[in-house]
This record gives structure tokens, sequence and C-alpha cells, in this order.
């Protein structure tokens, strides 16, 4: 998908992100994976002091840490990465 798409469907606030999606929204701002801790994928950012937590819960993306990871994206003003 997309860049520009994907985000627009992560800001969109549909129920029914792919656990795929969010870690590649997350990715594509600069968020890299730390650590798994069981259904918990921690990710982190060299400019953000917060820690961003994705679960995957049957293929779909918790609504509310995709709406943190965007919290997140906008405090910091985050910028997406360019296509390599």
């Amino acid at each position: 998908m997309k860049k520009r798409k994907l985000l627009q469907k992560l800001l969109s606030g549909l129920k029914n992100i792919r656990f795929s999606e969010a870690v590649a929204g997350a990715e594509m701002f600069g968020f890299r994976l730390d650590r798994i801790n069981g259904s918990h994928h921690i990710f982190v950012h060299p400019d953000v002091p917060e820690l961003v937590n994705l679960q995957d819960v049957k293929g779909k993306a918790k609504p509310y840490q995709v709406k943190q990871l965007l919290q997140i994206i906008e405090r910091y003003n985050l910028q997406m990465e360019d296509e390599a």
C-alpha cells in the first residue's frame, strides 16, 4: 500500500486497521521494533522519549493503540521518511 494511502487509512479512525498496516505506519515515521514481549510489539524512535506499543489481535491492531501512535506523531511533529 502506498504511504499516503496508508496514512489516510490510519487517520480515518477506522476500527479495522490491520496489525501489519499499523506496523508499516509506525515504521514510515521512523519507529523501529525494539522488542516483543508476548503480544506487545514495542517500538522506539531516536527523537521520541515515549514508547509505542502495538498488539496483534487476530490480525488487527487495537484502535486505541493506533490513536496513541498518531498522537505521538503529531506531538513530536514527525515527518514521513523518504522512500528509498
